[in-house]
């Protein structure tokens, strides 16, 4: 027995007596009993994320995986990481590979498992279907498993009796009671089978699961299970708990689907005299309308995310709070805050529901707590790589981002900030109905004034001298026109900018300045310099803007 466990010092492994029959075996089941975790309370804490090669890493998955990162370390255990590669057609490499790739950006970083090894190996369940079999072969032995020779067709029939007599579509047992001269009969002939786990007809069985509490299920609803099937592979239930033993798995952290799978994994861990680790079932991740998330909500994979713009420290931030939280208002925290904060028992059974325009949210909040110079060079290679800058560092990046940070969410938001900024739709903005009011407040004057100033060199003198010749050339125009305040600065903005609203209008005007002289900014990028937008201004007709016509847009779809 110990070489089928060998890697496991810690487990005690209980030997099944063989029985001479299975009517004997039956016999030893109590009509109702409970499974509880029996780990030592000595051994590590160990757990386990055991995805499907099967697709993209979705949201829901790499909340699992996150709650069994933080468990772990929170408790000074190992984070372990198994591919579970049973389905054999849905299953693919490059699923495997974007899965790892998915968990490495997110920095759950496991401690054992593919590309990092371990004692506990191979963590691919494609590698160790011998020693799957070997158990099998263990249960057959001790009489907790029996061949079924059934066909498809009979099967299928046993189906449709139990749906004429209103019973659950459960195995009848034909080959449960078969005596030995039938099943070597069988045998002898090649006929296919499976092998079917023997289920007690009566009675319940009971864990205690640390999110849920005590559950329990009918052990007459089950029937018996197929665990190998006719072509020698194992069945995911008997993989898992096989798995999960071998690999000293101390608590099983899954999803609430699977829950129903629990009683069939606790009677293979009873039969085998495992010891059962405890068991956390994670309450599902809702939609908006409170429906299981699925692709037809939005995006729903971590690639996707990651593809958008979002940032890792925000995706883990975010996804630990759909059904965890430490008891306080607090709703920001870095990853040793989660871990430090951490506890199973502060996880909520109910859905949680998604909501995207709270993690687009998060993803600001930790945007803008990145260290100043570290945030310029991820903004600043963002730009040069869209093709609005042909440099991705510098003074003016630096400046730029200081002033355009508070209204980026995404790194992928910068691009339109900067557009913005660039850009000078004054034209649609003055015929716009927000920008009407501005028009009839004698903003014709104010252009005036403000090009005789730009003649002179006044302006752009001011400018050359940064925020304090902004300040001071802004004052003394003030004065020459007898404004202030919103009647001064509402004009210069749409003036100089083109727009009604947007940053600060003195750091916005000295960038776009500073832009023109030192030629940072892309061909492509649709930028309009202080210069050519005097130009606009001179050849600008007054008279027919003064007069009523209706709009084209308003100024808050041209701003944006």
């Amino acid at each position: 027995m110990a070489a089928l466990v060998a890697g496991t010092p810690w487990m005690r492994i209980r030997v099944i007596p063989e029985f001479a029959s299975p009517f004997i075996f039956r016999r030893h089941f109590r009509r109702n009993f409970s499974v509880r975790a029996s780990v030592d309370s000595d051994a590590p804490v160990r757990v386990r994320f055991a995805p499907s090669p099967t697709g993209n890493l979705h949201v829901g998955g790499a909340r699992t995986a996150l709650f069994n990162y933080l468990f772990a370390r929170s408790k000074g255990g190992k984070f372990v990481l198994r591919i579970e590669d049973t389905d054999l057609e849905r299953s693919t490499r490059e699923s495997e590979e974007a899965v790892l790739r998915d968990l490495a950006w997110l920095g759950l970083d496991w401690d054992e498992g593919p590309g990092v090894g371990g004692d506990y190996g191979p963590y691919r369940q494609s590698e160790r279907n011998s020693m799957y079999k070997q158990y099998a072969e263990k249960l057959l032995e001790s009489g907790h498993v029996y061949r079924c020779f059934c066909s498809n067709e009979e099967l299928e029939k046993m189906k449709e009796i139990a749906e004429l007599k209103k019973l659950p579509p459960v195995y009848s047992g034909k080959w449960a009671t078969a005596a030995d001269g039938e099943v070597e009969e069988e045998l002898a002939k090649g006929t296919p089978y499976t092998y079917r786990f023997r289920v007690p007809k009566e009675g319940s069985l009971k864990i205690n699961d640390l999110i849920r509490g005590e559950v329990s299920w009918k052990l007459d609803t089950l029937g018996d299970f197929v665990i190998m099937r006719s072509n020698g592979q194992p069945v995911y239930n008997f993989c898992v708990t096989v798995d999960d033993a071998t690999m000293a798995i101390s608590h099983v952290i899954r999803a609430e689907e699977h829950l129903p799978n629990t009683l069939r994994q606790a009677l293979i861990y009873k039969a085998l005299g495992f010891p059962m680790p405890s068991f956390a079932h994670v309450s599902l991740i809702l939609a908006p309308d409170r429906s299981k998330l699925s692709k037809r909500h939005g995006a729903t994979s971590v690639g996707q995310y990651r593809d958008m713009g979002y940032l890792p420290q925000a995706m883990m931030n975010y996804l630990a709070l759909l059904g965890w939280g430490d008891g306080t208002e607090n709703e920001f925290f870095t990853i040793d805050q989660l871990v430090e904060k951490f506890s199973i028992g502060r996880v909520n059974k109910s859905g949680a529901v998604f909501d995207s325009t709270k993690l687009r949210w998060m993803n600001g909040q930790h945007l803008r707590a990145i260290p100043f110079e570290e945030l310029s060079q991820l903004i600043g290679e963002r730009w040069k790589s869209t093709g609005l800058l042909t440099e991705s560092e510098g003074p003016f990046v630096d400046d730029a981002v200081q002033l355009l940070k508070d209204g980026i969410d995404l790194v992928t938001d910068s691009d339109t900030a900067l557009s913005n900024l660039l850009s000078y739709p004054v034209h649609a903005t003055l015929t716009s109905p927000e920008g009407r009011p501005i028009v009839e407040d004698k903003l014709s004057e104010v252009s005036a004034h403000l090009l005789a100033a730009y003649d002179s060199g006044e302006l752009f003198g001011a400018l050359e001298e940064g925020p304090a010749g902004w300040q001071k050339w802004v004052k003394g125009f003030g004065k020459t026109l007898k404004r202030k305040g919103k009647s001064l600065f509402m004009p210069l903005r749409v003036l100089l900018t083109g727009k009604l609203h947007g940053p600060d209008m003195g750091s916005s005007v000295i960038l776009i300045y500073k832009a023109g002289n030192h030629g940072i900014v892309s061909p492509q990028a649709g930028f309009v310099t202080l210069k050519e937008r005097f130009e606009i201004l001179r050849q600008l007709d007054w008279e027919a803007l003064n007069q009523d016509h209706p709009a084209l847009e308003s100024a808050a779809t041209i701003s944006n």
